[in-house]
């Protein structure tokens, strides 16, 4: 048996790892999209470094666009057997596939406008909604902690990783050429005491673990101070200094963390009377889709449930749909929050709600998630003096802040938590996948003084047995 790591190899995007047993049976664990990595990203997600048609079985471990963004090609080009999620990914999958479907399509009608105009050959999309219709057909629920049985040689079970709505570890018991094998995919783990959701679970003891380590250097601070550094940066850049807070947030996931939180301090009575916008439809789709699966929500939001029958709205918030309201906001000079999507500000309207803003000194641009060191946000929180957004070059007079502790993914002891459970002398090798580098490196070394003894860092289309 072999696994190949064709996505997510020292970089942070684009998850996507082969498994192939004696018998030619494919297994593909996620298939994602490469995001903010520059002019190499259209080239990345282009070509997958296998054939889609001779997989047979695709398990998601949740629906962030790193993760699944790629399904919908990969189903145009041939593949036709069973995804395996989660039932509340399979939501999420759904309304975020159809909107990066649209994104695709609206992209390469911009561009061939152009490219016929200087009689350049023209561009097909990524795929199309239709690719999405079609791609969901092929999901397949299965429950958290079901043992599944795929075929009767592979059996699967999900457990809850607390990473964002319907996110889980994948857990394969597979049986190639008379021997047994236990597989874990952690996808990406989220943190322990997270605002929301459920603490990771512990799994079953594993002889192979793919292992994400996007903050495998990193500690985070405490969770309990989010609220308290929201308050402060709206206390100084809205009410203080008049200005805008422009946040740049993941439709999914992080949007619903600083909803939640602002909640919060609405109910203390100190959230400052202000307009607060959230400009991402996709924000508001995936913020209903969270309430409608409140069974992941942890034992303190469900307390604040029986008080606060929406803990997403509160006074002043408003959702933007058009983009002429949109661009209503660039227009207004009056202070307000706005929080839109992408996570990285290297698409989507928060990339304009930037250019628009980060000159001017009273304004802030507030960091949440991690940011791909190339991306926009990445510049802007390495302390960049200019940015180049849509072709043209901004001074960055505006402040850049940064709220580390609100990201989704777990930091190096959320990870050696999520690992405890196991016996490192029964692992024989960890993959590391989802980090940088330089990171990645920090944290082998983390693991080796844990007690596990064979650490991995593959390269991107790396093969290895096991």
């Amino acid at each position: 048996m072999t696994i190949t790591f064709h996505g997510a190899a020292q970089n942070v995007t684009g998850s996507k790892h082969l498994i192939q047993l004696q018998s030619g049976t494919q297994i593909l664990l996620d298939c994602g999209m490469f995001q903010g990595l520059g002019e190499e990203t259209d080239g990345l997600n282009e070509h997958f470094g296998f054939r889609p048609d001779k997989v047979n079985y695709l398990i998601l471990s949740h629906a962030h666009i790193d993760h699944c963004g790629l399904i919908p090609r990969l189903v145009a080009e041939g593949f036709k057997g069973t995804i395996y999620s989660t039932a509340p990914t399979m939501d999420l999958a759904r309304i975020l596939l159809n909107d990066s479907a649209h994104i695709q399509e609206q992209d390469a009608e911009f561009s061939n406008k152009n490219r016929a105009r200087k009689g350049l050959p023209l561009v097909d999309p990524l795929y199309t909604e239709e690719d999405v219709m079609e791609t969901m057909r092929l999901f397949k629920i299965v429950e958290y902690n079901e043992d599944f049985e795929i075929d009767p040689r592979i059996k699967l079970k999900f457990t809850d990783a607390g990473h964002i709505l319907g996110s889980a570890a994948v857990h394969l018991t597979i049986i190639d050429e008379g021997k047994e094998y236990r597989i874990t995919f952690s996808g990406d783990v989220g943190r322990y005491g997270d605002p929301l959701l459920q603490s990771p679970q512990t799994f079953d003891q594993a002889d192979f673990i793919l292992l994400e380590s996007t903050y495998g250097d990193s500690l985070h601070k405490d969770l309990e101070a989010i609220e308290g550094q929201l308050q402060e940066v709206i206390q100084e850049t809205c009410v203080i200094k008049k200005g805008k807070l422009i946040i740049p947030a993941f439709s999914v996931g992080r949007t619903q963390e600083l909803l939640y939180a602002l909640n919060a301090l609405e109910i203390k009575g100190t959230l400052p009377d202000l307009a607060y916008y959230v400009d991402s439809p996709l924000s508001e789709k995936a913020t209903n889709v969270l309430k409608e699966h409140t069974e992941v929500f942890n034992k303190k939001v469900k307390e604040v449930l029986k008080s606060d029958d929406d803990v997403f709205h509160f006074k002043g918030l408003k959702f933007i749909q058009s983009v002429e309201e949109s661009k209503a906001l660039n227009e207004d000079p009056r202070p307000c929050v706005i929080i839109s999507s992408s996570g990285m500000a290297e698409a989507g309207r928060v990339k304009h709600h930037i250019k628009n803003n980060v000159e001017n000194s009273k304004n802030t641009i507030l960091i949440v998630g991690y940011c791909e060191p190339s991306s926009l946000g990445g510049r802007l929180v390495a302390g960049a003096r200019v940015v180049r957004i849509f072709g043209d070059e901004f001074d960055v007079r505006a402040d850049v802040r940064v709220i580390k502790s609100m990201s989704a993914h777990g930091d190096y002891e959320d990870l050696l938590r999520f690992l405890s459970c196991q016996d490192p002398k029964e692992v024989k090798k960890i993959f590391l996948v989802h980090g940088e580098y330089d990171v990645q490196q920090i944290f082998r070394q983390k693991l080796v003084d844990a007690g596990f003894s064979t650490v991995i860092i593959p390269e991107q289309h790396q093969s290895e047995y096991l």
